[in-house]
């Protein structure tokens, strides 16, 4: 570290101070003067400070040292003035003593740019006037200069008394420092806390420490790897660095991490891994303090892209320097985990006491097993023999992680310790050892715990040397706002999922893939397609072609043969299309089903695809998967399973109408024949294939009230659980815009489209049914909000609310939202072949409120009638499919119109552009 400077010039603000006293005493009247001088101290050494951090690349630790001696003098010449001036005594008793001490971040010498300052002062005996005068004039004066102060006090006794009860009073004493007043005072309270609390309570103290952890760790997400993490409280950040500090503090007795490593408690090397997860952590504190100006502590996206610039994380090909930031910062958390390992291993080694329960990482016992071939069992844990284990036969390094999963048993921290102190006897030799391929291969497809050894491989570092293409993608985040853990951690989540399905435990979540997964030729082609699906992000290019030749090399290494291998490689590379089809495609359409099946080819695939899709999506996070996409994917699946076996849709298309037909005949009780005719030749081939009997039954009743009530809209909503939408029909008149008008409605309601399907009817009624949910993706809406969502239709489709100018309105009086911290770059493809009647149009770019309003507008303007949407979001990124037709209800064919449209919906999707348009203002009416 460099040199220590000094930020506040106490004999200069003394000097002044004495100054104004002697020209007019220290009294209410001259308060705001000496006020003005202590703030401008405070003001020109925070500046300081924060130009060195800032320009001249200071280090975080270094910086926050700074800011506590420019307290340290602040602090100082505030009792000198409150002592010397204000409340003078020539000879104070015993009972008058004070000391002021910093405890806490403070005390530990750690102040962030906007962290509280915790004071304590220190009495011998009760408060006398004096010391509560001082006391009272000095927090006065700090909260006056806009400092947030903590404060306490108390007396010795007071302080081992509330230390014993509480373990935050506890540990904040624990880092207590002498500021100012009786030095004798404080040692005395020292060698109180000392031989009261330290040396008793050690081990009691650890346990505490740890299970507080571990119960925020819980209430944090329990993961480094969350990709808006807190620095503070979050898994692996400062906190648990400090615990860390505070448990070896505790033990003993020492305040420098270099006094540990004198011990012998870290090595050289931990010691040095320490500072420089210290410093790291500390440095990007700073910059999240100085960005937001208060005490800001999470690491959200708007913030990430500006604290890696200012750390200079340069974008490099296929890595953005905000994600090799943020790796940087997941794999310091990752160093703060192994250290803590490592400080409890060796704490145990010199205090572990036999028949005792002592809580560690997870729930440890000691007391004897039955010793495992190799190893040795040491209560609930399985530790190596020796040292040099290892180095002797590096196979059990990866036979270590096999063994505690075969026999349900924790690693000893000491085992995990040499681990990655011998990561470097991973090398070519070892990878193609066949023992320590089919050991890993076990590990992954084992009956049980395969998510949980995978995690433990990966933290000791193990995983990611012995299958290196993984080990790029450790602790690598995907700068979006719809991944919300890192790749190795999502995998490792897939993984688990899928042993989840094989064992049956989430048979009601996912019946269909658990119902087929026992059906597989090969169950460890798909774990290991799994395994191997994102093994390729972040590395610029297609990630699933790349990952497609890894798996075709890896596959064998890992004992598959050469059909496995060639599965695998293909589910790699295609794992991503069966979402695609089912979110992006009319799976109504024939043709939709007929490519996905020229694609797939086979049934096994097909079996394993579903799966790997199931798994896939469900690991990206915990609000991610939702019944809607479940029906969606099973719908595909089953209608591709049907066609694999002999199915041709297009062929039966007359037999299945008919049939839709009979069914619907059959269900409708107390209709006459007449009614029942002319309501079946209302509909065209297209309706009686996109919807079961029940939905048939609903739609005719539904009709059938509309017209007998004589209405020209009618609007009816139902909830559909298993999909986790509301379900909006509306029937009304067909007309041009009539699909924007109803998406901007919603828009103003706060509802977001999945699915619609729009259905003219032979009488010239529309039939449109939209899937829509809430901003959680629930069904939307409770009644009023219902009611408030069909007055507004109303008013649309009757142009009575101007769309545009409403929207417009609502974007600029909402809250900015996270999505602005985001690129996306604006894409429109237009596809002629994916459907035999329809024109697919795709549109990406990035969300915002009405945005399908502007999209279907633009899409109107253009004179195209609008057949079916299908509306998938991805974070911050929507993906909009409209299947189209011309005005004559055919396909576009015509290439200048292509480009036209193409160009009317690249302007729509700039927010720049879509105030106030002549296509918006049409559709408006």
């Amino acid at each position: 570290m460099a040199k220590r400077q000094k930020f506040i010039d106490t004999d200069a603000l003394r000097t002044q101070l004495n100054e104004l006293a002697e020209w007019s005493g220290a009294t209410s009247k001259t308060r705001p003067k000496s006020l003005a001088l202590f703030k401008e101290a405070l003001a020109t050494g925070t500046a300081e400070i924060r130009r060195r951090f800032e320009e001249e690349n200071v280090p975080g630790y270094e910086t926050v040292r700074s800011i506590t001696d420019l307290m340290d003098g602040l602090v100082g010449t505030l009792y000198w003035y409150a002592t010397t001036h204000c409340y003078p005594v020539a000879n104070p008793t015993t009972a008058e003593q004070i000391t002021v001490a910093a405890t806490g971040g403070y005390g530990r010498g750690e102040l962030a740019p906007h962290s509280d300052i915790d004071l304590m002062f220190l009495l011998p005996y009760k408060q006398t006037a004096r010391g509560e005068q001082v006391a009272e004039y000095m927090l006065y004066t700090l909260w006056d200069l806009q400092l947030k102060v903590g404060h306490a006090t108390r007396t010795i006794d007071e302080c081992v008394r509330l230390a014993k009860d509480d373990l935050t009073i506890k540990t904040s004493l624990l880092d207590a420092r002498f500021l100012e007043g009786d030095p004798e005072l404080f040692a005395q309270f020292q060698k109180r806390f000392h031989a009261d609390i330290v040396a008793p309570h050690g081990a009691a103290f650890v346990e505490e420490k740890l299970a507080e952890r571990d119960e925020r760790h819980e209430r944090m997400g329990d993961s480094r790897y969350v990709l808006e993490p807190n620095i503070k409280e979050g898994k692996g950040g400062l906190r648990d660095l400090q615990t860390l500090f505070w448990i070896a503090k505790f033990l003993y007795g020492v305040d420098k991490v270099g006094s540990l490593v004198t011990r012998g408690v870290l090595t050289a090397a931990d010691g040095r891994r320490f500072r420089k997860a210290r410093n790291f952590l500390w440095t990007v504190r700073c910059h999240l303090h100085y960005l937001a100006g208060r005490p800001e502590e999470r690491l959200v996206f708007n913030i990430q892209s500006g604290i890696s610039r200012r750390m200079a994380y340069a974008d490099r090909a296929g890595v953005q320097g905000v994600e090799r930031f943020m790796k940087h910062y997941f794999l310091t958390a990752k160093d703060v985990g192994d250290l803590t390992r490592i400080l409890c291993a060796v704490w145990e080694d010199e205090h572990k006491k036999s028949h005792r329960r002592f809580r560690l990482l997870q729930g440890l016992r000691f007391g004897r097993r039955s010793p495992v071939d190799g190893f040795t069992v040491d209560g609930n844990r399985i530790n190596v023999t020796g040292d040099d284990a290892f180095a002797r036969d590096p196979v059990k390094l990866i036979r270590l992680f096999r063994e505690a999963q075969l026999h349900n048993l924790d690693i000893h921290p000491n085992a995990l310790k040499l681990a990655r102190e011998n990561l470097k006897l991973i090398d070519a030799k070892l990878r193609s050892d066949p023992e320590a391929n089919r050991l890993f291969m076990e590990i992954l497809c084992a009956e049980r715990g395969s998510d949980e050894a995978l995690k433990r491989l990966n933290e000791a570092g193990v995983f990611g040397r012995f299958i290196p293409d993984f080990g790029r993608v450790v602790a690598q985040m995907q700068y979006d706002m719809y991944h919300v853990y890192t790749v190795d951690e999502h995998t490792i989540r897939a993984i688990g999922i899928l042993h989840r399905i094989q064992n049956g435990e989430l048979r009601d979540d996912h019946p269909v893939a658990a119902s087929i997964i026992g059906e597989l030729q090969s169950s460890r082609a798909l774990f290991v397609a799994v395994l191997l699906h994102d093994i390729a992000k972040g590395r610029g290019g297609d990630h699933s072609e790349i990952g497609a030749r890894i798996a075709r090399k890896l596959a064998p290494r890992l004992g598959l043969d050469d059909w496995e291998t060639e599965t695998v490689s293909w589910l790699v590379l295609n794992h991503l299309k069966m979402s695609h089809t089912a979110f992006k495609r009319d799976i109504d359409d024939p043709k939709t089903v007929t490519d996905f099946v020229e694609l797939v080819q086979s049934p096994e695939r097909l079996r394993m695809l579903l799966t790997l899709t199931v798994v896939d999506i469900r690991a990206v996070g915990p609000d991610v998967w939702n019944g809607w996409k479940a029906t969606l994917l099973r719908e595909l699946y089953y209608r591709t399973a049907e066609m694999m076996s002999g199915g041709l849709p297009e062929d039966r298309r007359a037999a299945r109408v008919e049939k839709a037909k009979v069914a619907l005949r059959e269900r409708l009780t107390g209709w006459t024949p007449a009614e029942i005719d002319r309501h079946l030749a209302r509909g065209y081939w297209g309706y009686w294939l996109a919807f079961d009997t029940d939905t048939h039954l609903h739609h005719a009743n539904l009709i059938r009230k509309a017209d007998q009530d004589d209405l020209d809209l009618h609007i009816e909503t139902r909830v559909d659980t298993a999909r986790d939408v509301t379900e909006v029909i509306i029937y009304a008149p067909d007309h041009a815009g009539l699909f924007s008008q109803i998406a901007g409605a919603m828009a103003l309601s706060g509802a977001s489209i999945v699915d619609a399907k729009i259905v003219t009817l032979a009488n010239g009624m529309a039939l449109d049914t939209f899937s829509i949910q809430d901003s959680k993706a629930a069904p939307f809406g409770n009644d009023r909000t219902l009611k408030t969502l069909w007055g507004r239709i109303e008013k649309a489709i009757a142009g009575r609310i101007h769309l545009a100018r409403e929207l417009e309105n609502m974007r600029s009086s909402a809250l900015p939202t996270r999505t602005r911290v985001f690129t996306v770059a604006p894409h429109v493809i237009i596809d002629n072949k994916a459907s035999n009647h329809h024109t697919v149009v795709e549109v990406n770019g990035r969300d915002r409120i009405g945005l399908l309003y502007d999209l279907t507008a633009a899409l109107t303007a253009s004179g195209l009638q609008i057949a079916s949407a299908h509306i998938t979001t991805y974070g911050e990124r929507v993906v909009d499919v409209f299947y189209v037709k011309d005005v004559f209800g055919l396909k576009v064919q015509s290439e200048s119109k292509l480009r036209d449209i193409e160009a009317h919906l690249l302007e729509a999707l700039n927010p720049e552009t879509t105030a106030e348009t002549p296509e918006t203002r049409a559709a408006a009416g």
